[in-house]
């Protein structure tokens, strides 16, 4: 939904969640070892406070349209996983040898004005 809805209307719906599911986020267990009490939800909490954190940075393709930023990350990580592939394809070379071969890939992928 992140790259669907208008970030006023996300942020509602988080804050619906968070209230509706309140107890369920600060449910605790006490390990029976050391005595000690840690939320039982740790991961969930964890990415609900990353959303609370980071949402400014979430909707940065609203604030700026005329840049045309994408609502989505997919064709990133389809480059990603392009010089991921090419990569394995040279899994004998070593790292100084593989960083030069991630580096010219996103040399020649990039937008720059080509000087040839």
């Amino acid at each position: 939904m992140l790259g669907e809805i208008p970030s006023n209307e996300f942020k509602k719906y988080l804050q619906a969640y968070i209230n509706y599911h309140r107890d369920f986020l600060n449910e605790k267990t006490i390990d029976p070892v050391t005595k000690k009490a840690s939320f039982t939800h740790g991961r969930l909490r964890s990415a609900v406070r990353s959303l609370l954190t980071n949402f400014d940075n979430l909707f940065t393709y609203e604030k700026y349209p005329e840049l045309k930023i994408p609502t989505t990350t997919n064709s990133l990580e389809a480059h990603f996983s392009h010089i991921k592939d090419i990569s394995r394809i040279h899994r004998g070379l070593k790292r100084k040898m593989k960083e030069k071969l991630v580096e010219t890939i996103l040399l020649n992928s990039s937008i720059v004005k080509k000087i040839f």
